[in-house]
């Protein structure tokens, strides 16, 4: 199996297993380090949180510490999961040669180009011989599933079966996006670790910590106020078409109250493209205008902020109407400076 033919692969950005930095989730990390030095390492953890937080990044990260520090009461005085990309098990883990380490993924078999919808129940059962052989690198097997929202019916039912009777010196670093879809067999049987979204600080500070990028710290901060937490997010904006539209949205808010009609057309033109990302960003980006406005006029009563809230109402319902009924999206767009721009003479 080849990464080119992975669900997840982001060009140009390296794989979660050969990142040696973790940007964020300190006490997340320490929870894990914790419970490995306790030496009552929970047998299986769901890490669940949004997509692109770095999710995958921590479980690689607690997966090659426990392969090379297998003895939890020789840890010493290590404070947190970080390894050196020169050790032998960070580079076999980066390499995916480790014989101790399983991950289950949706990713084309070789030789062929179409990604599965979900991974299998027969990539699920590789599991039993997996930990059924004998450990090579101090007695962990480690398993990561990535993601598990990812998995069939046959195929979390197969996983839950393993965990209902896990090995001994076994490890599940399961990685979920929504856990609370996950069956509820599975979840009472792990521990819950759950990340939170970056802040836009560690969206600028993860970006900066890929040598090979190239980005002004203009754009970076303007990725980082786009990306939700996300730090895939970001990258994804940083090597698209994202960042100059989301700058020709806001050069149109910074008019307001007045209306530039040129720069409406434009947005309406884009928009009129049937582009549902950039319909999606267009609404974002009217959505976290006027929460900023309300946060900053919150201490001046409600008289002065219903204008904003009664605004957002109708843009809201405008919008369910266009996608709805497939509305032309330039008149749209017109609509929403019309009410914005009323909503700020009324707050005058």
């Amino acid at each position: 199996m080849t990464e080119e033919n992975a669900a997840d692969r982001l060009e140009d950005a390296p794989h979660p297993r050969e990142r040696a930095i973790l940007i964020g989730h300190h006490s997340a990390e320490q929870a894990l380090l914790d419970a490995y030095r306790s030496g009552r390492m929970h047998h299986a953890w769901i890490i669940g949180g949004p997509e692109g937080i770095g999710k995958a990044t921590l479980a690689y990260r607690m997966a090659r510490f426990a392969l090379a520090f297998p003895d939890p009461t020789r840890l010493g005085e290590i404070k947190d999961l970080s390894l050196s990309p020169e050790h032998p098990a960070f580079r076999r883990v980066q390499a995916g040669s480790s014989t101790d380490l399983l991950v289950l993924r949706r990713i084309a078999e070789v030789g062929k180009d179409r990604v599965p919808t979900t991974i299998s129940v027969d990539a699920v059962r590789k599991i039993v011989p997996f930990f059924g052989s004998t450990a090579g690198e101090g007695g962990w097997r480690i398993c990561i599933v990535d993601a598990a929202d990812d998995l069939g019916r046959e195929g979390a039912n197969a996983l839950l079966k393993l965990l209902e009777e896990p090995p001994p010196r076994s490890l599940f670093l399961i990685v979920s996006h929504m856990p609370g879809r996950l069956l509820a067999t599975i979840r009472s049987r792990c521990r819950m670790l759950t990340l939170s979204p970056l802040s836009e600080a560690e969206i600028v500070a993860g970006l900066a910590s890929f040598p090979d990028l190239e980005v002004s710290d203009e754009d970076a901060a303007a990725a980082a106020r786009l990306a939700d937490g996300s730090l895939r997010r970001a990258l994804e904006l940083v090597g698209g078409e994202d960042l100059a539209w989301s700058s020709a949205i806001d050069q149109a808010i910074d008019t307001l109250p007045q209306v530039d009609p040129e720069m409406l057309h434009a947005l309406g033109d884009k928009l009129a493209r049937r582009d549902d990302r950039a319909f999606d960003l267009f609404l974002r980006q009217v959505r976290d205008y006027l929460s900023s406005e309300l946060a900053r006029g919150a201490s001046a009563g409600a008289r002065h902020l219903a204008p904003l809230a009664e605004v957002w109402e109708k843009i809201s319902s405008a919008a369910a109407e266009v996608r709805t009924y497939n509305l032309e999206r330039k008149p749209f767009v017109f609509e929403v400076f019309g009410l914005l721009s009323e909503a700020r003479r009324r707050q005058s």
